[in-house]
């Protein structure tokens, strides 16, 4: 933060994942706020102000959830500097936000905060899901044990958040002395636990009315959820929907915004006439904004799905289900949904992955994301696959790509393997969540957080992938952009000429220029390997759909190699495919890694490793069946 964002009074909320801080935050700050990164880390936290309605002066801090004050995880850093690396002046109140129906384990953080020396307030959220249960919980007995103010929040309607304003306004302008906490050893640490559960027996009463409480609801419900097999089950196919939806619910809108763009550079062109300024800014400046954009529905339906799954309680339980597995692998169970999420696109997925609070298990995650079969893939797989089984059943190149997709998760098994071998143990991994009551997710509060989330893709990952984009344009059309003919153009151009320079790289593959210069147009979107050949080989844009791939799979058959030889044939074919597994052939990709795990050689090395490797295995594959 600056200067003058800290100038003013500032209240941090604090308080574990799932206790409705952030919800209490969207109705403080009338969801007017703007996301922050804390300097020197991936962290975001929220940074808003007291809605006018309030009348209060107040800056208000969301800081990620945690469940203590002493870092183990980089959420718990972000908020342990937060309230004790900076001057004391500059957070002059915390309000502790803790969950009603995890009262014990919430009080403890609450604890921790008075040992420090902060002047706090107790915001009690999840009190409605008591009182539909027939229980309350008394809120004077918790704010004489505590000595502080204890607000009850009513996170579906608000209530409440009015009588904490009114309180945080009697704490403006008071002095406190804050100090860092001495570690707390494992005696220490156990009593307090044990006093909290004492004391807690005594804050909530119930009234009998025969029908289960909320506990026993959510404890039977997880019987179901949580069992060894069938949970694991019911979790695929929940995953299974979510990930669909990111393919049939965002095509639409992906249409349309495709659809637009290039109907901008249609009118572009027509208006300003065939020329290097009109190619420059249909082709360079209009498409590469049309890519960066494309993206934002699929990154929306994630983290909007992301958001239901997490706000209702599941996606905890999901996490303690696929945890086992994947801490062989060097996992834990939230790298799940982000690497799953791959299989749509690596760019969201990659993004979901700041769940991860382990900066080791978040750097194998996103270096395996690359591997996933995302739906760029598609169109290369389509017509290589049609290749091969040209003029056989369908169920053979539909067997071949199912083969595919488990191939890269088996290669992303292994990866994930290698590197947990490789990478040094730091501090140990540990997994840690409390399982929240199945409640029904506030849609507006999750709307507004996807809402947030894809504006930060666009406007953080959307200026690296539009340069890179203009270049591969710029290397694809000079230093021949005048030339009328396409073919001849890329042929002379940049690319063109790279691609017959290292034309003896692909011949081990088995393939010649034509298709080096598509390997390389292949790293700006791999589906642009597709219309690159489509150029290279002269297909009639004006053909219909049809004909134009079967004029690309005839040119692709009588295609030869200088030597005479075939350029395409089941090896050379197979060996692609393999490569097109495997190696990371997206910029977007690779602008995103380095966003996200703020490291330009994180970024080389991945993008290094993967293409050797898929280099390496592709040959391999030719030599094998050739």
């Amino acid at each position: 933060m600056s200067a003058t964002e800290t100038a003013r009074n500032t209240v941090a909320l604090v308080g574990p994942p799932n206790s409705g801080k952030t919800t209490l935050f969207n109705w403080i700050t009338g969801s007017k706020f703007r996301t922050v990164n804390y300097p020197g880390s991936t962290i975001d936290y929220n940074l808003g102000r007291a809605h006018t309605r309030y009348g209060a002066d107040i800056d208000i801090i969301d800081t990620p959830g945690v469940y203590s004050l002493f870092p183990k995880s980089s959420d718990e850093l972000v908020t342990h500097e937060v309230l004790f690396e900076k001057k004391s002046s500059d957070i002059h109140h915390v309000v502790i936000v803790v969950d009603a129906t995890q009262l014990a384990r919430n009080l403890y953080l609450v604890r921790q905060l008075q040992e420090a020396g902060y002047s706090y307030t107790i915001a009690l959220t999840m009190i409605d899901l008591l009182r539909k249960d027939n229980m309350d919980v008394n809120l004077d007995k918790i704010a004489k044990i505590f000595n502080c103010q204890v607000v009850g929040i009513d996170g579906t309607l608000g209530g409440g958040v009015p009588e904490l304003i009114e309180s945080l306004k009697k704490t403006q302008n008071k002095n406190i002395v804050v100090k860092k906490l001495e570690h707390w050893n494992e005696d220490k640490r156990e009593n307090i636990l044990k006093e909290l559960e004492l004391l807690t027996k005594n804050l909530i009463t119930k009234q009998k009315n025969g029908k289960l409480s909320i506990f026993q609801k959510t404890a039977r419900i997880d019987k179901i959820l949580l069992h060894p097999v069938a949970g694991l089950f019911i979790f695929a196919a929940v995953m299974i929907v979510l990930f669909s939806s990111i393919f049939w619910m965002a095509a639409p809108f992906m249409d349309v915004i495709d659809g637009v763009f290039s109907w901008l550079a249609e009118i572009t062109k027509k208006t300003l006439g065939d020329g290097l300024l009109s190619d420059f800014l249909s082709d360079g400046i209009i498409a590469s904004f049309g890519a960066v954009l494309v993206f934002v529905p699929q990154i929306f339906i994630l983290f909007f799905g992301i958001g239901i799954l997490e706000d209702s309680g599941y996606l905890a339980r999901a996490a303690t289900l696929i945890d086992k597995p994947f801490s062989k692998l060097g996992l834990n169970g939230r790298s799940f949904v982000p690497i799953l999420s791959g299989f749509a696109c690596a760019v969201p997925a990659m993004m979901a992955s700041r769940t991860l609070s382990n900066k080791r298990e978040r750097w194998i995650t996103n270096f395996i994301i690359p591997l996933m079969t995302c739906s760029a893939r598609l169109p290369v797989y389509a017509l290589l696959l049609s290749f091969v089984f040209l003029g056989q059943a369908a169920w053979k190149p539909g067997l071949a790509l199912a083969a595919l997709y488990f191939g890269a998760l088996l290669v992303g098994a292994i990866a994930a393997a290698i590197l947990n071998r490789m990478l040094k143990k730091e501090a140990k991994s540990f997994f840690m969540l409390e399982l929240p009551l199945y409640r029904r997710a506030n849609f507006r509060v999750v709307l507004k957080n996807a809402i947030v989330k894809t504006r930060s893709y666009a406007t953080r990952a959307g200026p690296v992938i539009f340069t890179l984009s203009v270049l591969i344009w710029t290397l694809s059309s000079f230093p021949k952009a005048d030339a009328p003919d396409a073919t001849h153009r890329l042929e002379q151009s940049y690319f063109g000429q790279m691609g017959r320079a290292i034309e003896p790289v692909f011949e081990p593959m088995g393939v010649d220029w034509r298709v080096g210069v598509g390997l390389l147009s292949a790293f700006a979107a791999r589906e642009v390997f597709v219309s690159t050949l489509s150029v290279i080989f002269n297909i009639s844009e004006s053909s219909d759909e049809a004909s134009m791939q079967n004029s690309l799979l005839e040119k692709m058959h009588n295609a030869e190699r200088s030597d005479g030889q075939k350029v395409f044939t089941t090896a050379s074919v197979t060996a692609l495919l393999i490569y097109f597994m495997i190696a990371l052939q997206c910029i977007s990709t690779s602008a995103v890694a380095i966003r996200e795990m703020r490291s330009w050689s994180f970024a080389i090395i991945q993008l290094v490793v993967l293409n050797v490797v898929a280099y390496v295995l592709a040959v391999g594959t030719y030599k094998i069946l050739s």
